[in-house]
């Protein structure tokens, strides 16, 4: 069609001139669209712990997703969700990953986060009570007096084992939680100091690979069935500053978010990751990534840790939402 055309105008020289180079531009812009706008800033600090919630962002870091959108993000690894968080209140970062429990009590005592998008929901298998063989502990109602192993930072444990062993007939207010890391709790629950540790992905796979550990209890499972556990944040009044910015880096996370629906590519981040064998990875019961930023799937964790008293003020998830503009990270 373009050749036809272009024919016709050799009658008139100047005028064809001038519509085969608009035609040109055309045909350059539809095989190479340039950005309608320009990043107010190109670099993005996103604080994050070396979780499975952060597989997505690593690889959409190293496979140039957000390079795409013109930002150059930097993620900044953190020891805890209360360490994200802070370096997201006090401007040390523009983004972070940490826990719907913490980020939503933070919300709840007056911090001002706006939601980017969401990282990682729980699936089967995915936290769960461990305990070693020979305890005398294989299932929940054994034990009436629980003492609970759980990692320092993982206060969302605390609450899914009360849940959970509540509806196995067992007083929530009767169980001991202790705090140790994950070497300790294996070295505790040999002992008999502890009767069972909580514990996340890659870590239950590990016990059971290293030390034939067994699950009591999926923890994942009744109110906590397919719950929302991370989100992204940034602090409100920065990201409504920097609207274009924001909205690149959401555009970017669900392409990020996309590539772990590969569950072997996010083994293998994974191994990388932690340190994890690539065998014992093999093992690891995976959850899943949204990609979609959904206010009634938050908006059922806030009014979930309202009920239990986790906060004292109930959570509008939807005052927490980005302003609406049209990249398809709002469902």
């Amino acid at each position: 069609m373009h050749v036809t055309l272009i024919r016709r105008l050799r009658r008139w020289p100047a005028i064809g001139a001038g519509l085969c180079v608009a035609l040109l531009a055309v045909s350059c812009s539809v095989i190479s669209p340039e950005r309608s706008y320009q990043p107010e800033q190109h670099t993005l600090r996103v604080a994050a712990t070396s979780s499975i919630d952060s597989v997505p962002l690593r690889l959409g870091v190293k496979r140039g997703v957000f390079a795409a959108e013109g930002l150059d993000v930097q993620v900044v690894d953190s020891a805890t969700d209360d360490e994200v968080l802070r370096a997201v209140l006090d401007g040390s970062a523009d983004v972070g990953l940490a826990s719907n429990y913490v980020m939503l009590r933070r919300a709840a005592g007056g911090a001002r986060f706006e939601l980017q998008g969401e990282a990682y929901a729980c699936g089967p298998d995915t936290m769960a009570l461990v305990a070693l063989p020979g305890r005398d502990y294989e299932a929940p109602t054994r034990r009436p007096k629980p003492v609970i192993g759980i990692a320092p930072g993982h206060p969302f444990g605390k609450l899914a084992t009360r849940l959970r062993l509540a509806t196995e007939g067992v007083d929530p207010e009767r169980i001991t939680f202790v705090e140790m890391r994950y070497a300790e709790q294996i070295s505790a629950l040999r002992s008999g100091r502890i009767d069972a540790a909580w514990m996340t992905e890659p870590d239950i796979s590990k016990a059971q690979k290293e030390y034939g550990a067994e699950v009591v209890m999926d923890t994942a499972r009744g109110a906590l069935l397919d719950f929302p556990l991370s989100s992204y944040v940034a602090a409100h009044d920065h990201a409504r500053q920097q609207p274009e910015v924001y909205a690149a880096f959401r555009r970017a996370l669900v392409k990020s978010q996309e590539l772990a629906t590969n569950g072997a590519v996010v083994r293998a981040e994974l191994s990388e990751l932690t340190g994890v064998d690539p065998t014992t990875t093999q093992l690891v019961a995976l959850g899943t990534f949204p990609t979609s930023l959904n206010e009634v799937r938050l908006q059922r964790a806030a009014d979930l840790f309202y009920r239990a008293g986790v906060v004292s003020e109930r959570v509008d998830v939807a005052s927490m939402l980005p302003q609406q503009d049209g990249v398809g990270a709002v469902a």
